[in-house]
């Protein structure tokens, strides 16, 4: 006699066996850096938008479709040859597509453009943000699966909960503190706050996208990923993640990881940019 699985574990071979792939070559792009590293963020940026155009009605095929993919693209390109000031550019003349496509077009070109902004620091600085986000959602997953308990939105994404939540929480502070320990840079205390800040950013992306795709009376946003759907909604968590991370690189000296930055240089730096 057999014993059906619990459902809740039933996806879990996928999601191990898709996540495997995901890091085998996620990890040998970021570890040879260069181009590798660029075209991988390419397709990530690229594939996102296809997904995003699809979901709102821009068949991948259409010219409307195709130019809304061009679009990621074109921000990349500028990006990986250093003309940063043309970002904004393609953020606000996203617009010409619709307000919702234009939102999430500025989500994937800050994202993709973070991760391209980090990477001239070293493999750390990306490694950090990946796994403190993938940390935070294995952890949520896995104690939301074992514990269960009150519901965290039930009206957005039925499947969360609280206790997942603060698994979550807890992996990624402890994600990042391990990293800033094995990296032996310093800001091991910072890591641990940052960790847990880039953990919260990331749940609050998750539930984002949830949202989205409850208003669209979706399931997934793509059918690219076995046991985790398509690519916003794998990466929804770093794409909020990662632009917080390179606001941070902006608080440090140059060649100071991110997570040494304490409260008071997040405050200078913002103090140094205000008016006046």
């Amino acid at each position: 006699m057999t014993t059906a699985r619990p459902s809740a574990w039933r996806d879990l071979k996928a999601r191990l066996l898709s996540a495997l792939v995901l890091v085998i070559v996620a990890g040998t792009a970021i570890g040879l850096g260069g181009w590798f590293y660029k075209a991988l963020v390419l397709a990530a940026m690229v594939g996102m938008a296809a997904e995003a155009g699809v979901l709102f009605g821009l068949a991948s095929r259409s010219w409307r479709g195709s130019l809304y993919m061009l679009w990621a693209a074109g921000a990349w390109l500028a990006a990986a040859t250093g003309r940063w000031e043309a970002i904004p550019a393609f953020c606000i003349s996203a617009l010409v597509f619709g307000a919702p496509l234009c939102l999430i077009m500025c989500i994937i070109v800050l994202a993709g453009n973070a991760l391209l902004w980090l990477r001239p620091e070293g493999v750390l600085p990306v490694l950090f943000v990946i796994c403190v986000v993938v940390a935070s959602d294995s952890c949520a997953y896995l104690t939301g699966r074992m514990i269960g308990g009150p519901k965290l939105a039930p009206r957005i994404s039925p499947g969360k909960t609280w206790s997942g939540s603060v698994g979550g929480l807890v992996g990624a502070l402890a994600c990042g503190t391990l990293i800033a320990t094995y990296a032996g840079q310093g800001g091991v205390a910072t890591a641990a706050l940052w960790g847990a800040v880039l953990g919260i950013v990331a749940q609050a992306g998750d539930l984002a996208e949830s949202g989205m795709k409850r208003a669209l009376g979706v399931k997934d946003s793509g059918t690219l990923l076995p046991g985790h759907g398509g690519l916003l909604d794998r990466f929804d968590g770093l794409v909020f993640a990662a632009p917080v991370a390179a606001v941070l690189s902006l608080c440090v000296p140059t060649g100071a990881p991110f997570w040494v930055a304490g409260w008071h240089a997040v405050f200078a730096a913002l103090a140094g940019h205000l008016p006046g």
